[in-house]
């Protein structure tokens, strides 16, 4: 059903968060030369599709490897979903000593994993891979990323019109659609036979 690819497609979208990753990458970049800042988002964004990918794939083989049953993954995506979406809703005002650390350009961490692909959106296309066929998920996928991408790549410009209050109300909003999206996951994996 196109609801499904949509509804999935959205729900990756929201867990990438490409609005609420706009101050970091911002800031993480703010010392390279704007034509290399568009070169690493490029890259970094290429590498987190492949690990989604790659976990759409194989990332249940890798659960039945382990023993861990769809309904596990599912409560606890839920969970994982419901704290980011409450980090979304209710940031918390820390230093960035944390990213002063990462000096020089960022290769793979924190921007492709965990920023992009993180651990919600790939218990997430785990969790779909289960339920629906792979050229829906590689839809999804590829639509939630293209959004983000253009987002991400679009930040330094996005930064200037959204300001740092725009940002945080559209991180607000899509934290909560999160809570909601995070419950269902969670209700999901309980009531599943």
């Amino acid at each position: 059903m196109r609801t499904d690819l949509i509804s999935m497609a959205f729900s990756l979208f929201l867990l990438i968060d490409a609005v609420g990753n706009i101050p970091l990458f911002v800031s993480m970049l703010k010392d390279i030369p704007p034509k290399k800042q568009y070169m690493i988002i490029t890259r970094e964004l290429i590498i987190a599709l492949v690990v989604i990918v790659f976990f759409a794939f194989v990332g249940e083989h890798i659960l039945k490897l382990l023993g861990i049953d769809q309904r596990t993954v599912s409560i606890a995506g839920g969970i994982i979903l419901f704290i980011i979406a409450l980090r979304m809703i209710f940031p918390e005002h820390t230093d960035q000593s944390a990213d002063a650390a990462h000096k020089g350009e960022p290769f793979i961490v924190p921007f492709a994993i965990p920023l992009v692909a993180g651990p919600a959106v790939l218990a997430s296309v785990i969790i779909y891979s289960h339920k629906v066929a792979p050229y829906r998920l590689i839809g999804a996928i590829s639509i939630a990323w293209l959004a983000s991408s253009i987002i991400l790549l679009s930040s330094p410009f996005l930064k200037k019109i959204l300001g740092d209050r725009g940002v945080a109300a559209t991180e607000r909003l899509m934290g909560l659609l999160l809570t909601l999206i995070s419950v269902q996951m969670f209700i999901s994996g309980l009531s599943a036979k």
